[in-house]
């Protein structure tokens, strides 16, 4: 049997004050399936995310790809699972995008001489193919969320985790993201507040609140119960 992309069970995390963030969580993610992980702020859903790359270490089980996620396996973990942050400034950081996309990579220890087609064409999968030598700081907030895309879509990951990708965007760009997110084969995980974006791009979705998946199911039948909803902060 094919191991599915995500496999998460019974996780438990308490952050350092002692307060609960995740609390028994159990979500499967097959290959090549979109899930949207929906929930009011302090659901533990952003915290959860950070799990799947080794991030933190908790209570429970975690399977990539069939590989745990334990402290021997990280790097794999990690060229396997891409996380895109809400916050495009906290993937950004270079002087330029195309050291920003290069950087992943180099720490991979790939060669120098593949870098320039690597970068071109990571920026040419986002719509970004003449931003190579530009400044960070010079994108619009649509185009450094393109070029954080960009940076793990280098690193050839499998799996991408995006944490409210449409945060900020205009309307436009929100479409030109869908758009784009629609394109990608890879494993999908969007943490979103924005149902909208769950109902054109997920099939299927979960529901966090309290640090616990309290629903999960096809994204257009938890949509439509909106006492539910309303219940956990999603109307």
């Amino acid at each position: 049997m094919t191991a599915p992309a995500i496999s998460v069970k019974n996780l438990s995390y308490r952050y350092p004050d002692g307060s609960q963030a995740l609390d028994g969580v159990s979500l499967q993610v097959g290959q090549g399936e979109r899930v949207a992980l929906l929930g009011a702020n302090g659901a533990g859903k952003s915290t959860l995310m950070l799990h799947l790359n080794g991030l933190y270490e908790s209570r429970g089980e975690i399977e990539i790809l069939g590989v745990p996620v334990l402290r021997r396996n990280l790097k794999l973990v990690r060229q396997r699972v891409g996380l895109v942050f809400q916050n495009p400034d906290d993937q950004l950081f270079c002087p330029t995008v195309f050291e920003d996309v290069a950087f992943g990579p180099r720490n991979l220890g790939l060669p120098e001489s593949r870098m320039e087609e690597i970068v071109t064409h990571a920026l040419a999968r986002v719509g970004l193919p003449e931003a190579a030598q530009r400044s960070p700081l010079h994108l619009s907030i649509g185009e450094k969320k393109r070029a954080a895309m960009a940076t793990v879509l280098a690193m050839d990951a499998e799996i991408l985790c995006l944490d409210e990708p449409t945060a900020g965007l205009d309307p436009r760009g929100r479409r030109e993201l869908i758009d784009l997110l629609k394109e990608l084969s890879q494993t999908l995980l969007v943490v979103t507040h924005d149902l909208d974006l769950a109902r054109a791009l997920c099939p299927r979705c979960a529901i966090m609140a309290r640090g616990k998946v309290v629903a999960q199911g096809e994204t257009s039948g938890l949509l439509a119960r909106h006492e539910l909803l309303l219940e956990h902060g999603l109307a």
